[in-house]
């Protein structure tokens, strides 16, 4: 243990002014989850505010509202979790094969250019494309299907599925970035192999490159698994409107009402709690997953 620890001094000492920085912004903070246990009242503060223990807890796993809001935050994490997976990769093979490396690159600049764009823009331009009233979506819609037009972002159906493509439409470009970086990283030798074994460029793909970039699938899937309860608050908050609120709901958006628009603090608080814990617990499990299956570590 302590060979270790002189082995990695020097990466340790690198670490500890952020480390600083994390304590005093991240952990000094935490001292305010004391009011989940409060009956919490500003004017009175932390320490003549009436303890209350769990009760906070038992009121907010009663509220119907709560429990949707973990609903949904399960179901819209998921489905950004699995196609945040699919479309990437799925994306860089195919990029992976185009010889014309100026347009490759051309490429990659293009659909990585969103993920710098901030939620509130991007909802702007979302609302436009996705309006009932001369959307690109829906003049697309009643041009191409004779349908009439459908207004996306007021209905609970269909709020959910919004959300997810255009999460991917949004991020999927940078995490193609670490895909096809991992592409680049298998052997030429193998592709060598497999071409004088007979293989074309299907078999390649099924049995070099995807072994190839395997453990860095395993290890992001993993890693992710800990963002489970983070449904993406600045787009949910900037997309959902009263109408959608019974699918789009997330454990963030009911901590925010609950605190600074309801002033209920420690309800809010308590929920937040929650959050952490359960959060907490998944991303040391990803962590281990992450080094038992892939062999990611920090040091």
């Amino acid at each position: 243990m302590i060979e270790n620890i002189r082995k990695d001094m020097s990466f340790h000492i690198m670490l500890f002014p952020a480390v600083i920085v994390l304590f005093i912004y991240n952990y000094v903070p935490m001292t305010g989850a004391v009011i989940a246990f409060l009956e919490y009242k500003p004017i009175f503060g932390f320490f003549d505010s009436e303890f209350v223990g769990l009760d906070n807890f038992k009121f907010l796993f009663a509220t119907s509202g709560f429990m949707r809001a973990f609903t949904n935050t399960v179901s819209i994490a998921l489905m950004k979790i699995i196609t945040g997976m699919i479309v990437p990769l799925t994306f860089s093979l195919l990029l992976n094969e185009v010889g014309n490396y100026t347009y490759k690159r051309v490429v990659q600049t293009v659909i990585y250019l969103p993920h710098f764009v901030s939620w509130v823009l991007m909802a702007g331009i979302i609302i436009e494309i996705f309006s009932p009233s001369g959307g690109l979506i829906n003049n697309i819609l009643v041009w191409a299907f004779k349908i009439k037009p459908i207004f996306f972002l007021g209905s609970n159906t269909l709020f959910q599925p919004v959300l997810v493509v255009t999460n991917i439409w949004k991020e999927f470009g940078w995490s193609t970035i670490i895909y096809l970086a991992a592409l680049a990283g298998v052997n030429p030798t193998v592709y060598e192999a497999a071409i004088v074994d007979g293989a074309g460029r299907w078999k390649q793909t099924v049995h070099v490159t995807l072994p190839g970039i395997m453990p860095t699938v395993v290890l992001l899937t993993t890693l992710n698994l800990g963002k489970i309860l983070n449904a993406g608050f600045d787009q949910v908050y900037n997309l959902m409107s009263p109408i959608t609120m019974e699918s789009g709901d997330i454990i963030d958006t009911f901590v925010f009402r609950m605190g600074l628009k309801n002033g209920q603090y420690s309800i809010a608080t308590a929920a937040g709690l929650f959050k952490s814990i359960i959060s907490s617990i998944l991303i040391i499990s990803s962590y281990k997953l992450a080094y038992r299956f892939s062999g990611y570590r920090l040091f």
